[in-house]
């Protein structure tokens, strides 16, 4: 597996990787009209601007020549996304560009919106519950967990 930089060519691949596995990881965890509201359609450019807007990191993981994951983070320790590809979770995959993204990053913490989906990974990163929340999209109303943790340079 290779971490990179995410380039503006992978917009479409990294597009399709997140309503894929929206729409087969996460559905355990969300019901189907939430599902559709998540994963609702964006425009490539749109989702792709998004990546590269000012104070903002993304990672993409490559297996072989294809996409297997991405990442993003702002400066200020803001984790945005984080998804596999359904074919490929449990490999690593998150754990690696988490850290890549972590380690990059000179902010004191690091705070996530997990999804209900996510928050099991989180918290194994160390990641603690701040509160319940509740974000509205496509007129359904999706849970997830604002969670923070210290960054190890604020440990030192």
């Amino acid at each position: 597996m290779k971490i990179r930089e995410m380039t503006r060519g992978d917009g479409e691949e990294t597009l399709r990787l997140f309503y894929e596995t929206v729409r087969s990881v996460c559905a355990e965890d969300y019901t189907a009209a939430q599902i559709s509201a998540w994963a609702s359609p964006r425009g490539v450019r749109e989702w792709t601007d998004s990546f590269f807007a000012e104070g903002r990191r993304a990672l993409v993981a490559e297996e072989g020549g294809e996409i297997v994951g991405f990442a993003d983070m702002t400066q200020d320790g803001y984790f945005d996304r984080l998804y596999v590809h359904k074919n490929f979770q449990r490999q690593g995959i998150a754990a690696a560009l988490a850290d890549a993204l972590e380690e990059g990053c000179a902010a004191s913490s690091f705070t996530v919106y997990a999804s209900v989906t996510a928050r099991g990974f989180f918290e194994k990163r160390g990641y603690v519950l701040v509160r319940e929340n509740i974000v509205e999209r496509g007129g359904e109303k999706l849970l997830n967990y604002y969670m923070r943790k210290e960054s190890l340079r604020a440990l030192r």
